[in-house]
């Protein structure tokens, strides 16, 4: 993972439980809407094979990574598949220090101060707060309150519409997951509902920059 490439357009899309048969029309309509950065989830079944497939599609034109590694027996599939980096829904104390130590950039996930804290002395690139949703943007701020120096990445509730919101109150990153890669859009074969969402976020991320 090119860390400061992420940091030009930090957007992080979340697949999960998503089929094979969906996972070629799915990485061009990704790619299709501008979105540089993915993660497969290690609880989705075959996340191994898709994320060594989904590689194979993108073809260079996207950084993907492992999501939900809970264990060192979920890493180490992971990265044979070839995930670049590795998201965690909490600190895996031994999955931070393998990932430190091999220089995989790696997202511990928190969501009280003290949890937060604790995942940012792992020294990852940024701490993923989750769930976002239930406490807000304004969470965010307060958390940068004290802890100015702690990145955040927002997960879970950040739309098109509140992404500015979550900048202005100490965000640095955003996930992106079910609410863009609906079910029933892939069931339909909708791709380019995908696509057009994907740009939505997009567009209101350049926005802040302004």
């Amino acid at each position: 993972m090119d860390v400061q490439a992420f940091r030009q357009l930090p957007l992080l899309g979340i697949l999960r439980d998503i089929s094979p048969e969906h996972l070629c029309p799915l990485i061009e309509a990704i790619c299709a809407g501008g979105l540089k950065t993915i993660e497969i989830t290690m609880n989705t079944s075959g996340a191994p094979e898709l994320i060594h497939k989904a590689g194979q599609l993108a073809n260079g034109r996207l950084t993907i990574g492992a999501g939900t590694v809970l264990n060192m027996d979920m890493l180490r599939p992971a990265l044979q598949a070839g995930a670049s980096f590795i998201v965690m829904p909490t600190v895996v104390d031994d999955v931070a220090v393998f990932c430190l130590e091999n220089k995989i950039p790696f997202f511990p996930g928190a969501l009280t101060p003290q949890e937060i804290f604790t995942a940012w002395q792992t020294n990852p690139v940024m701490v993923k707060v989750f769930p976002a949703k239930f406490f807000g943007p304004e969470y965010f701020k307060e958390i940068k309150g004290p802890f100015n120096a702690i990145e955040l990445l927002a997960c879970g509730g950040v739309t098109p519409d509140n992404l500015a919101d979550y900048a202005r109150c100490g965000a640095g990153a955003y996930a992106l997951g079910k609410s863009v890669f609906k079910k029933e859009w892939l069931q339909a074969g909708e791709f380019g509902k995908i696509s057009d969402l994907i740009k939505q976020y997009i567009i209101a991320y350049k926005n802040t920059q302004k």
